[in-house]
């Protein structure tokens, strides 16, 4: 080799070397990052907003409330984005989907619908489907109707007989400290809504509000790690109030007297043959005994009750939760 062709051999290394070493960069950094999608599924006539991330084979989740949002999961089910396409949803109603007049359109039916609408538009084939809470209902609903598009079910904190968390419901009120116990009777006596400010008239009293959500629910929501940022009283404000008086009811927490007392599915459960997975806290708000026994309804499912924890499960055991939610829905 000529010392001329030497020079130029050497040049071209030092001028393509940090070429190479940025495409190289460039190529970890890519597989590193995880791009959010969201947009608008028009779901027969309805705008239900959904929400995207991650890789591999579509999870989508549906919240509780009913009337809550997405929101509540974030960040704490952001690792299963290492592993799954994540798709959240707000169901009609709620969060940053389309508010309806007709408050009667605000049924389980119609979000199953949903779900399924924004499964076509999405372009995807078989989905695993996560509800959690009242989403866990909704879940169940969807896995009823149109099993022939889900590859696995995951069953979180939730009930499958709106009879029986009424009774739940009871004995979690009659656990409340007398006192706070005489005045949350006394306030729903003399009736939820329509006191205070006019802005105020379609929601709780602020006061009932933490004796419920406080007092009453507290200690069924969290075990090992309280959310340090909880409040009772956020949620007066972040619900979906004409939708919650519809499907569950104006006569306060205790009680589920809207249009889910429709939801009595324990007769149906054995009917769903997908892979199933049902999670509970061990002091959940949906008493474990109703996971055990929906467990016992879907042969062949899976029961894990996490210690430690309350109704959000997720946040006092994020990562024994987000483990074996990933574990499940990926067959491992």
């Amino acid at each position: 080799m000529t010392n001329r062709l030497r020079f130029a051999v050497a040049i071209a290394v030092l001028l393509l070397g940090p070429f190479s070493l940025a495409q190289k960069h460039r190529a970890v950094s890519a597989s590193a990052v995880y791009p959010i999608e969201e947009g608008y599924v028009d779901a027969h006539g309805v705008m239900i907003y959904y929400t995207t991330i991650g890789r591999g084979s579509p999870l989508m989740i549906v919240h509780g409330g009913p009337g809550a949002s997405h929101d509540y999961f974030l960040p704490y089910l952001l690792p299963l984005a290492r592993t799954n396409k994540l798709i959240f949803i707000d169901e009609r109603g709620s969060g940053r989907s389309q508010k309806l007049e007709d408050v009667k359109q605000y049924t389980v039916e119609n979000m199953a619908a949903d779900v399924e609408a924004v499964r076509v538009e999405l372009g995807l084939n078989k989905i695993s489907l996560l509800g959690h809470s009242y989403g866990g209902v909704l879940a169940q609903a969807y896995a009823l109707k149109y099993p022939e598009h889900l590859s696995h079910l995951v069953l979180a904190s939730t009930f499958a007989s709106t009879k029986e968390m009424n009774q739940v419901l009871a004995k979690i009120k009659s656990q409340m400290p007398p006192g706070k116990l005489a005045l949350t009777n006394a306030i729903e006596k003399a009736g939820l809504f329509g006191k205070g400010a006019a802005w105020e008239h379609g929601r709780y009293p602020d006061t009932y509000a933490t004796l419920a959500w406080g007092d009453g629910y507290f200690p069924k929501l969290y075990g090992a790690r309280p959310d340090p940022n909880y409040d009772p009283q956020a949620q007066n404000t972040t619900t979906a109030w004409d939708l919650y008086r519809e499907m569950w009811g104006s006569h306060g927490e205790f009680v589920i007297d809207g249009n889910l007392t429709s939801v009595e599915y324990l007769d149906k459960l054995p009917a769903i043959k997908v892979p199933t997975l049902i999670l509970a806290g061990d002091h959940d708000e949906c008493d474990p005994a109703m996971s055990k026994e929906m467990n016992a309804k879907i042969k062949g499912s899976k029961l894990v009750i996490l210690p430690n924890s309350g109704h959000m499960a997720f946040v006092d055991q994020q990562n024994l939760w987000n483990k074996t939610v990933a574990e499940f829905v990926n067959g491992k």
